[in-house]
C-alpha cells in the first residue's frame, strides 16, 4: 500500500506531501491544479522515463519520493540487488537535475531505474494519461489473466529450469568440441603428471613439520634433553625436589590430617613431572638428524610446490583439478555415448516442458474466453460501446492463413483463444520458451462498431485506457477462480482522469466499481466528477495558489464538512449553494 507521496520542485509543484490510506483515495481540484502531475510523479518512481522539463523553473533539481508498505517479494528484489531492507516500509526517491541527469535511491541507498522497474509490479500499477502502455506490458497482461484463472506457472517454471540446464550441458559439449580436441594432449600430460605424484591428503603439512624438525635436530635434541635433565635426571631435578618435599608432607599428614590433600597433590605433581620427563627423553631419542631424509623431504616439497603453481593452491585443489581433467578426457573418449545420454535428457526435459506449457495454454485460453466476456460487459457499463477479446497465441502454433504476417518466422501472430485448429510447430522450435510458458497474451479492443479488434495501445485513448483497466481489474477481482497459487498483484492501483467523456449513471457506475475494487486493494484515482468523488474513503483536494509572484500547489485531506463542500463545488461550480450542499451530502450518504 502507498503510505506517502512527496514532490519538491516538480513541474508546478514547489512542495507537496500527501499521506494515503487503505481503500479508495480520490484526488479532486480545479483543472490545472496539479492532480495528474502527482500521478506522473508516482509513475516516475515506478521507473518511468525522466526529463529535465519536469524541474520547476528556477530550481536546480526536482525530487519525488514515496513510502510503500513492504512485501515479501519486494524484500527479495531488494536482496537480489544488494539493497538493505527498510523494515516494514520501502522508501523510493528520485532526483532529476536541471541538466537532465538523475539519481535513484531505495531505502536511502543508491540504486538504479532498473531496480524501480523490478519493484513496480509488486508495489503499484499506474495508469497515467502518458503511461498507459508502459504500465500494461506483456507481463502485466499475462499476469492479470493468470490471476483471473487462478493459474500457477510453477510446473512450467520447474520444467523450463530442467530443460535449460540440459540444453546448456549439451551446448557446452558440442560447442567446445574443437577446443577439447586441441586440449587432449595437454589434458593427458596434466593427468599423468598428477597421477605420477601419488598425492596424499595433508602430506605437505606433515612434510613441512618433519622438515622443520630435521633442519633443527641439534637444537631440538639439546632442548629436549636439557628439559629432561632439569625435570628428572639431575640431582637437583624437579622430581628429586618433589620427592623430598613429599616425604616431609607425608610425615606431617601422619599427625595432622589437614596435610593429607597436600601430600596427594604433591604425589600427583611428581607423577606428572615423571611423565613429561619420559616423553621428552623419548622425543630426543627419536630425533634422527639424517641429511639424506632432509634432502628427500625437500625434493618432495619442491615437487608439490610445482604442482601447486600449475594446478591449485592445495593438494585438495590439485586432486579436484585432476578429476576435472579426467572428466573432460572421458567426455572426449566417450563423446558419442555422452551426447546420446545428454540428448535423451534434453528430449525428456523438452517433452516435460511441452506437456506443462500446453496444459497451461489450454487453461489460459479457457480463462481468456471467460475474462473477455466479463470485461466487455464491465467496460460497456462505463459509457463505452466496445467489443473486447483476450487473445492467447504462441509461436508454437502455426496458422497457415496468417503465417506470412510474422517477420519471417512462419508462425501465426494471432491465435484466437476459441481456435482449436492450430497445428504444432516443429518440436525443435524453442525460441519462445520461457519460465512462464510460451504464450503471448494480448488484450484487444474495438471501440467503434465495424472496426477490427486491435491491441489496446493502438485504439484506446488515455481516459478509455483507464476505464478499460478499471473494468478489467473489477472483472478479475469479482470473477477470479480460486487460485492454485495466488499470483503477485500490485498493492496499489492508480487511475488518472478515469471519468473523461462520461457522466450521469455511467459516472456513478465508475464510482461503484472503484469502490468495489478498493475493498481488496488500495486505489488512488484522479476525478472531476462528484458522482465518483462521493465514494471516497479518503478525499484529497489539490489547490493552486499564487504566493510572492510564484504558483504553489497544496494537497489537503478533507474532513467530512470540507468533503461535502468540495463535492458541492464540483456539482455547482464556483458558487456553492445550499441546494448543492444538500445534494452533495445526500450523494456521500448514499455512497456509504
Amino acid at each position: 500500500m502507498l503510505v506517502e507521496l512527496r514532490a519538491e520542485n516538480y513541474a508546478v509543484i514547489d512542495h507537496a506531501i500527501a499521506g494515503f490510506g487503505p481503500g479508495l483515495n480520490l484526488l479532486t481540484g480545479e483543472t490545472g491544479a496539479g492532480k495528474s502531475i502527482l500521478v506522473d510523479a508516482l509513475a516516475l518512481l515506478m521507473g518511468g522515463k525522466a526529463s529535465a522539463e519536469v524541474v520547476r523553473h528556477g530550481a536546480e533539481k526536482a525530487v519525488v519520493a514515496c513510502v510503500f508498505e513492504s512485501t515479501a517479494n519486494a524484500e527479495s528484489i531488494l536482496e537480489e540487488n544488494g539493497i538493505d531492507s527498510g523494515g516494514t516500509e520501502i522508501i523510493l526517491r528520485r532526483e532529476i537535475q536541471s541538466t537532465g541527469k538523475g539519481r535513484v535511491f531505495v531505502n536511502n541507498q543508491p540504486a538504479t531505474v532498473a531496480v524501480l522497474r523490478q519493484l513496480a509490479p509488486e508495489l503499484a500499477l499506474v495508469h497515467a494519461q502518458s503511461e498507459s502502455l508502459a504500465s500494461f506490458d506483456q507481463a502485466q497482461q499475462r499476469g492479470l489473466l493468470d490471476r483471473f484463472g487462478g493459474l500457477s506457472t510453477d510446473n512450467v517454471s520447474d520444467a523450463y529450469t530442467r530443460w535449460r540446464a540440459a540444453q546448456s550441458r549439451l551446448d557446452e559439449l558440442i560447442q567446445g568440441e574443437q577446443d577439447r580436441l586441441r586440449m587432449v594432449d595437454l589434458w593427458s600430460y596434466q593427468s599423468k603428471e598428477i597421477e605420477a605424484a601419488h598425492l596424499e591428503a595433508g602430506e605437505d603439512e606433515a612434510l613441512e613439520t618433519e622438515k622443520r624438525v630435521l633442519a633443527n635436530a641439534e637444537k631440538l635434541y639439546a632442548a629436549a634433553m636439557g628439559a629432561f635433565e632439569r625435570l628428572y635426571e639431575s640431582g637437583d631435578s624437579a622430581e628429586a625436589a618433589l620427592r623430598a618435599a613429599l616425604r616431609h608432607v607425608e610425615e606431617l599428614a601422619r599427625y595432622d590430617a589437614r596435610f593429607t590433600d597436600s601430600a596427594q597433590q604433591l604425589a600427583s605433581a611428581r607423577a606428572t613431572v615423571g611423565e613429561i620427563g619420559s616423553s621428552l627423553r623419548d622425543y630426543a631419542e627419536g630425533i634422527n638428524a639424517s641429511p639424506e631424509r632432509l634432502a628427500e623431504i625437500e625434493d618432495r616439497l619442491a615437487q608439490l610446490d610445482r604442482l601447486k603453481r600449475k594446478y591449485g593452491a592445495t593438494i585438495a585443489e590439485i586432486v579436484a583439478f585432476a578429476e576435472d581433467v579426467a572428466r573432460k578426457l572421458a567426455e572426449v573418449e566417450d563423446r558419442d555415448e555422452i551426447l546420446k545420454t545428454l540428448r535423451a535428457e534434453l528430449e525428456s526435459a523438452a517433452k516435460e516442458y511441452r506437456s506443462a506449457a500446453q496444459a497451461l495454454s489450454a487453461e489460459r485460453r479457457a480463462a481468456a474466453i471467460r475474462l473477455a466476456k466479463l470485461a466487455e460487459a464491465q467496460i460497456n457499463s462505463l459509457a463505452m460501446k466496445v467489443k473486447f477479446e483476450v487473445a492467447v497465441y504462441s509461436a508454437q502454433e502455426l496458422n497457415s492463413e496468417k503465417a506470412k504476417d510474422v517477420k519471417g518466422t512462419g508462425f501465426s501472430p494471432y491465435i484466437n483463444p476459441a481456435n482449436k485448429t492450430g497445428a504444432l510447430a516443429p518440436e525443435g522450435n524453442t525460441i519462445h520458451w520461457t519460465s512462464t510458458g510460451w504464450d503471448t497474451v494480448e488484450y484487444r479492443i474495438s471501440t467503434n462498431p465495424g472496426e477490427p479488434l486491435k491491441p489496446l495501445h493502438e485504439i484506446a485513448s488515455g481516459g478509455e485506457m483507464s476505464r478499460v483497466m478499471l473494468a478489467l481489474k473489477v472483472s478479475v477481482e469479482e470473477g477470479a477462480a480460486k487460485p492454485k497459487k495466488k499470483s503477485p498483484t500490485p498493492r496499489t492501483l492508480v487511475f488518472d482522469e478515469i471519468d473523461i467523456g462520461i457522466g450521469g449513471r455511467a459516472a456513478e457506475a465508475v464510482g461503484q466499481k472503484l469502490k468495489s475494487l478498493s475493498r481488496g486493494q488500495q486505489v488512488l484515482c484522479v476525478t472531476h466528477l462528484p458522482q465518483i468523488a462521493a465514494f471516497a474513503d479518503q478525499h484529497f483536494v489539490v489547490e493552486k495558489r499564487d504566493s510572492a509572484g510564484r504558483t504553489k500547489t497544496r494537497i489537503s485531506q478533507l474532513d467530512d464538512p470540507a468533503r461535502t463542500q468540495e463535492v458541492a463545488r464540483m456539482l455547482s461550480g464556483a458558487t456553492v449553494t445550499e441546494t448543492s450542499l444538500q445534494h452533495a451530502a445526500q450523494m456521500i450518504a448514499a455512497s456509504r
